[in-house]
């Protein structure tokens, strides 16, 4: 990955984004994309498009990947200014005590520390027990509702205080690779299809930012509906099984570092699929196959279902510790995801079929 490249996605993981306050993150993935689009534009929603015109309208291709991140939120601040908060998406509640947490307020960022009773002090019988996420509270050094409330308000938003680091052998951990490593990629393909290409598409390309999937799908299946797509491809995490304690026999055998997974299953346009891992096979593209045997829980799900239907695909990046604040990935994968679906795009023109 070239060192542009892996700066924006820097500043994209690290900038926050939980569901529903997406735009410090849409603001930077503007910024880029507008460098090799046609059109960038916004909708009421907060999802954020990029059009590379090709030499006709259709069919009209959209690659999607969802900017939001999992968080927090502030619930309640009591007498001594201890903030209480409600998760955004789904948070393991054992991963928040004793965290660094960040406050993001219209004044700026707060930072917090998620308190916890010392060990000294919890029953043996207790230790082991998980505390229900009413009874967390974040500690932002006040002595008081009054004085908290200088600070922050009931609403704001919260991440974890981490950033984006690099591991051994091209690996990364980040608090929010899901998803913002996939609206990463979809960037990464206009600037391919832009930079490496001395032609243009046969068809539009779309690439869509979309918001709040982690409560809901919410962002794709409004810019589905606004977009009218042909062909539309979510990019998402997938789960890695190449850690301890995954059963493989249930979720499938997938690692990081050795390419995206590509879906196979209800939800995946059976032709769309084939092009999928020819292509890969073709440019010598590493991939893996995931059988999913009903809709996936991605983008990809809405997407397939809008309007009078569009044929859908999934790709996904194998994923170590998914909803966690350290979130593992190989950053080659992203590459040869992003490889993969510049050579789709160019793959289509008015003649494809996706009928089955």
């Amino acid at each position: 990955m070239n060192d542009t490249s892996l700066n924006f996605l820097k500043k994209l993981l690290d900038s926050p984004s939980p569901s529903g306050f997406e735009q410090p993150s849409q603001k930077i993935w503007r910024e880029y994309v507008k460098k090799f689009s046609d059109e960038v534009k916004t909708d009421v929603m907060g999802n954020s498009f990029a059009y590379l015109n090709g030499v006709k309208k259709k069919p009209l291709i959209m690659l999607a990947g969802h900017c939001d991140e999992i968080g927090l939120m502030v619930k309640y601040i009591d007498e001594k200014g201890f903030i209480y908060f409600s998760t955004i998406g789904g948070i393991d509640p054992h991963l928040i005590p004793c965290k660094r947490v960040k406050i993001h307020t219209k004044k700026g960022a707060v930072l917090g520390v998620v308190g916890k009773k010392p060990i000294h002090w919890i029953d043996a019988k207790d230790r082991e027990k998980v505390i229900p996420i009413k009874d967390q509270f974040i500690d932002i050094g006040v002595s008081s509702e009054k004085e908290a409330k200088k600070y922050v308000s009931i609403g704001d938003p919260i991440t974890f205080a981490l950033e984006m680091e690099t591991l051994k052998n091209n690996n990364a951990v980040a608090r929010a690779f899901d998803n913002k490593m996939g609206c990463f990629i979809v960037a990464e393909v206009l600037r391919l299809i832009r930079k490496s290409y001395k032609k243009k598409p046969a068809s539009t390309v779309v690439s869509v930012a979309t918001v709040q999937e982690e409560i809901g799908l919410r962002g794709a299946t409004t810019s589905a509906y606004s977009i009218n797509p042909d062909v539309g491809i979510a990019i998402d995490v997938g789960f890695a099984t190449d850690h301890p304690d995954i059963d493989k026999k249930q979720v499938g055998d997938f690692s990081i570092g050795k390419g995206p997974i590509i879906a196979r299953g209800p939800n995946v346009n059976p032709k769309i699929f084939d092009m999928l891992t020819e292509i890969a096979g073709k440019n010598k593209i590493p991939y893996q196959v995931d059988g999913i045997s009903r809709e996936t829980g991605t983008d990809a799900a809405v997407i397939q279902l809008s309007r009078n239907g569009v044929a859908a695909g999934l790709i996904s990046i194998p994923l170590r510790y998914m909803h966690t604040s350290s979130e593992v990935l190989n950053l080659l994968d992203l590459v040869s995801a992003s490889k993969l679906l510049a050579e789709f795009v160019f793959a289509i023109d008015e003649r494809t079929n996706f009928i089955p």
